[in-house]
């Protein structure tokens, strides 16, 4: 119980974080987000806008945390595996069809620098022996959030966790940056 309220508090920490960070102290309305397009398997630059869009990716993800993992799994009332989280996230969020498995998103995006990350970037890492062989959500201030394992959850972790920090492969951004 200690440890599910820990992570509440972390998550609700974060939220806040991102809160600050994506909606700033301005008090004019974001223009309102255009509809968006599948995206092609292996596009040069996608449609996505950063403002309002990662938020909507952030939110959805969010709302997923506790959801069982199911490997193969795409829906959250059956379970979700890394890139079924990842898949299902970007189809609620902003009805962008991505590939199925973490190695076809990581030829989906746009390749970016660690230092560049932003909340709603895909981390890839090498936890099967393989490159790209697990996907995670960026959050922002060095998080992410992702389908562990078959005994895990959705949850959010540290991209300085000793196991993820020595597998992280590399990022992917499918939003426009400004």
């Amino acid at each position: 119980m200690f440890k599910r309220t820990v992570i509440i508090a972390r998550s609700l920490t974060l939220l806040l974080v991102l809160g600050s960070i994506l909606w700033g102290c301005s008090s004019t309305k974001p223009a309102p987000s255009k509809p968006h397009k599948p995206i092609p398997s292996k596009p040069s630059l996608s449609k996505i806008q950063v403002d309002g869009d990662a938020r909507e990716i952030i939110m959805v993800a969010l709302g997923l945390l506790d959801t069982g993992y199911q490997f193969g799994g795409n829906n959250p009332e059956a379970g979700l595996d890394c890139s079924g989280l990842v898949k299902y996230v970007y189809k609620n969020a902003l009805q962008v069809d991505l590939p199925r498995t973490a190695a076809d998103m990581a030829q989906a995006g746009r390749t970016i620098d660690r230092a560049d990350l932003r909340p709603g970037d895909l981390v890839f890492f090498n936890t099967l022996g393989r490159p790209f062989s697990h996907v995670g959500i960026y959050m922002g201030d060095g998080n992410f959030i992702h389908a562990p394992s078959s005994k895990g959850k959705v949850r959010i972790e540290s991209m300085s966790n000793s196991y993820f920090a020595s597998r992280f492969e590399g990022a992917r951004s499918l939003l426009l940056r400004r």
